[in-house]
């Protein structure tokens, strides 16, 4: 059992906070029962287990780190004093995990894989986008692809936002250039929000196979984008605010895509 929180090992895992860090290593950290049982249930290539036996109370959680103990998971003992010095949550529960990062590429995403993808651009609030990936999996979205410079989705922030769903959607991340001219043979419809749209929402037929591009919390779509959309719909809001937060927006717009999928098939 390591005691030390100067511990080389224990040094590398706590520099995971850092992005930096996750982009050099390709891994990340994440903590928690619920999250570590999820990252399992999803196969995700696990590197170790992080364990506080003094913390880990829970007959369920213990059994899971027994039967990953039997498939020859590498686990970490450490103290609980050591494991507070990783953990962000107040009352840690004595299980985390250091878990390497997967991404798709463009070349993978393909229109017969969900609802539809959801494309980012610029997204820069980790727990937006943590919200977005736990509501894409509730409609049955196939993943998400990150244009330009957008937050880290293996920010712990972005983790605990998704709830676990981080291991249920694929992640792409490429440039608008490269997005752009991947789209044009990719046989997909792009739809777009803006707040200028004259189509609502609700009045418009969203075609498949669908990919819904959203623009950044500050800026939205630009000129450019909102070019190489099929159509481009709008929220109406009638309150004092001009705009809804990102991710609720994007959780609207993806249970309208939903209804009428649903309704399509009835």
């Amino acid at each position: 059992m390591l005691t030390s929180k100067h511990n080389p090992a224990i040094k590398q895992i706590r520099a995971l906070r850092q992005r930096r860090e996750r982009e050099a290593t390709g891994l990340f950290f994440i903590e928690g029962i619920r999250n570590v049982t999820e990252a399992v249930q999803a196969q995700a290539p696990i590197e170790q287990l992080i364990v506080a036996p003094d913390l880990l109370r829970s007959q369920f959680a213990q059994d899971l780190v027994e039967q990953q103990r039997q498939q020859a998971t590498t686990i970490l003992e450490v103290s609980s004093e050591v494991f507070a010095s990783l953990s962000s949550k107040d009352g840690p529960q004595g299980l985390a995990a250091v878990v390497r990062q997967q991404w798709a590429t463009l070349a993978e995403v393909k229109p017969d894989q969900g609802l539809c993808w959801i494309a980012l651009n610029a997204i820069s609030d980790p727990g937006n986008l943590g919200t977005i990936l736990r509501t894409g999996d509730a409609v049955g979205a196939a993943g998400v692809i990150l244009l330009g410079d957008c937050t880290d989705p293996y920010d712990p922030a972005t983790g605990r936002a998704s709830m676990g769903t981080l291991f249920s959607q694929r992640l792409v991340k490429a440039t608008w250039a490269e997005f752009n001219q991947w789209l044009s043979q990719s046989g997909f419809n792009l739809v777009g929000a803006a707040d200028s749209a004259s189509s609502h929402y609700r009045n418009y037929d969203y075609p498949q196979p669908l990919i819904l591009l959203m623009g950044s919390e500050r800026e939205g779509l630009d000129t450019e984008q909102q070019a190489q959309c099929q159509a481009l719909v709008s929220i109406p809001m009638h309150g004092q605010a001009d705009s809804l937060n990102l991710a609720v927006a994007t959780g609207v717009l993806l249970y309208e895509i939903l209804t009428q999928a649903a309704a399509s098939k009835a």
